[in-house]
Order: structure tokens, then sequence, then C-alpha cells
């Protein structure tokens, strides 16, 4: 079986890793990796830290691209890969431009394409923008979905997918995750956070401030919506018992207000990107996050990490019914309202610090390639 695993951001190649890395070691199993490099810098850290080398990579970074140029891109430079390797199956994940071209590019070519973290919905088309109709046209060319969840399983049945096509498999985010939290922690991130004054979540010493991890770059917040985000972001900093830590997205739309409104504000510590290696062992040392991330909502609960989502819909309600996560908007009152509810009291910190997560337990990758494995083509 010859199978090819395409994909073009950071997140994307996070949450491929594991099934790249056991795809290698599979039997019976051909296997390559193309990669769009939507993202470059970013995807690159990420190739390294998994010791992921590309068969082919398209390279296609450029400042200032439309969503239309990258698409244009992929369609011109990935289909002369699908025409080469003349794969059985293409695997991609989730919900970027990457993703719902690679699987039109797979339909012209009459290549079954399987989906990963297959179901996720909001029901508005226009939230997330322009992931949730990536992710619906993805549904629709899509052989095999590998769904998260229960309740991704349950979009996807309501729209029609037959149930022997779709796997709930937890999502393989959370594999990556296990394997780099169990890594030491990058020296950075503990010189970083001494020098905080962030020291205290171990049993034996006592805490002296506590941090608070932000990360906002959503596309639907830019304007209005980010500002506001950076103004609660500047009154809960007033407090003086936390340190605000924001790794900020080189997106102009998010650089501009950020440093606009909270360059040189104290308790407020404004990083570059991080890779993911200390993102997360930043993540693990919060003891409250505000994001607009996806990714995030899925791994801050393997930690036990509360989760403000502000935005103003989710397609991850699974951590919202378990308590794990609250959705918050982008209203500034609203914002602070919930972060002092949180940081000023410990029974309400408590009930949703809970180290169970709704979107894995570290064996999505196993599960994924054995439905491949079993899959019977007659049934195509």
């Amino acid at each position: 079986m010859k199978i090819l695993s395409v994909f073009g951001t950071r997140p994307e190649a996070v949450k491929m890793a594991p099934i790249v890395r056991l795809l290698e070691q599979t039997p019976g199993i051909e296997a390559r990796v193309c990669v769009t490099a939507q993202h470059r810098q970013m995807l690159d850290q990420v190739l390294e830290l998994f010791e992921i080398k590309p068969d082919y990579d398209l390279d296609l970074m450029r400042d200032g691209q439309t969503m239309a140029q990258i698409s244009a891109g992929i369609f011109t430079h990935l289909d002369p890969v699908l025409g080469e390797f003349a794969p059985d199956w293409v695997l991609a994940v989730g919900d970027t431009t990457t993703v719902v071209t690679t699987s039109l590019l797979a339909f012209y070519r009459k290549i079954k394409f399987g989906h990963i973290e297959a179901g996720l919905r909001t029901h508005n088309k226009w939230h997330p923008f322009p992931e949730e109709i990536n992710r619906r046209l993805a549904t629709v060319t899509a052989d095999l979905h590998f769904a998260p969840t229960t309740w991704s399983q349950g979009n996807l049945l309501r729209e029609g997918i037959e149930a022997e096509k779709i796997f709930v498999t937890g999502n393989p985010v959370i594999d990556a995750l296990n394997h780099v939290a169990d890594q030491a922690e990058p020296k950075e991130i503990t010189d970083q956070l001494n020098k905080l004054g962030i020291i205290g979540y171990t049993t034996n010493q006592p805490v002296t401030k506590r941090l608070i991890l932000v990360t906002a770059h959503r596309r639907e917040n830019f304007g209005q919506g980010m500002e506001n985000i950076c103004y609660a972001l500047k009154e809960l900093a007033q407090r003086g018992d936390v340190e605000i830590v924001y790794p900020v997205h080189l997106n102009p739309n998010v650089q501009e207000p950020v440093n606009r409104i909270l360059n040189n504000v104290k308790h407020i510590t404004l990083l570059p990107p991080l890779d993911y290696l200390p993102l997360v062992h930043l993540m693990k040392r919060a003891a409250l996050i505000l994001t607009d991330s996806g990714g995030i909502q899925e791994e801050a609960p393997t930690f036990g990490i509360p989760v403000l989502v502000m935005r103003e819909t989710t397609e991850r309600p699974e951590g919202i019914e378990a308590g794990i996560l609250k959705l918050v908007g982008t209203e500034t009152s609203h914002i602070v309202q919930e972060a002092k509810r949180l940081l000023d009291n410990p029974s309400e910190h408590a009930k949703m610090a809970k180290a169970a997560n709704p979107y894995g337990d570290g064996h999505a990758a196993e599960r994924i390639i054995q439905a491949l494995l079993n899959t019977n083509d007659s049934r195509f």
C-alpha cells in the first residue's frame, strides 16, 4: 500500500508526525511525505523535532500571499507529485488551505483520500474562516473519515456519511503532545519563568506568581476582537500577582495591535513565536490559558489547565461539555471577569482543572493506520 501524507502548517505537522513515524515502521506500506510549506519556519522546527525528512517539499510560503495564491500553488505543484508517486491513499489532517486543495487533487486523480480530524463543525461558515468551509469540503471528497471524538462522528453521520467509513480514533495531537511533554524542559523556559518569579508549581516550592499563557491569532479576531483581547490582558496585568506570557504570531494583523497596546506593559512578556517543544512546557507550567487556538483547546486538558477560549464559537465542544474549557468571546469585560473568577476562586479553578482529556489517549496514530490496513478496497 502506497500512502502519501501531505501537510503544510505547524499544527498539521504536529498532528501528522506520529502517523508519519508509525507509517515508516509498518510492514506492507510504502510511505512518503509531501510538505507544501504553507508555513515555512514554523513547519521546519516541527520537522526537526520529530526527525521527519520530506520526500517532496513544495516550498510555497510567500510573504503576503492570498488564500487564492497559495491554493493555486498547491494545485500546480502537488498534482505532479501525485502523478509521479501514484499513491493508493493520500492523508491530510484538519482544515487548512493545504488540506482542502489536497483533497480536491486526490479526487481529480481518483486517489482515495483519508481525512484525519474529520467531523469538526461550528455550523457557521464564517467562524472560523476559512476553516469551517475547508473541513466541510474535505468531508465531501474523503473516502475514510478519522473522527477524533464521538461528537465529530455524530456530525458526519448527520451529514449522510456512511457509518462504516468513519473511525473514531482520538486526535493524534495527543500522541505528539505526550511524546514532547516527556522531554526535558528547555532551559529557555526554565530561565524565563525563574526570571518572572514563576517557580511554584511543584509540591515543595512556594507559589510566588501565577503564569497566564496567551495565544491569539485567528483571522476572525483580526481588528476589534484582537484589540479587545489586548485591553483585557492589560487590565489583568494590573493585578500584580500574575505574569502574562504571550508568544505573538508573526501576522501583521496580530503584531500591530499587540505591540501598540501591550509593549512595555508591566507583568506582560511578549515573545516571538515559540517552537512546539518550549510551548508545550510553557503550557505545563501555566495556571490559566487564554487562547483562540484550536490545538491548545485539545492539548491543555492533558495537563489539567483551565482554558478560556476567546472565540464566539468552537468546533471542539467536548472540552466545554467536560468543564475543562469555557467559551468567553472577545469582549474585554467578559474575558477579564472570567479570568478573575478562576484566579480568585480556588474552587472554581479546581472544577476546571480536570486532567481528563476528551480528545484522545495517545494512540490515535495506531488506530488510523490499522483502519487503513483493514480497509477492503472493494468498498470504494
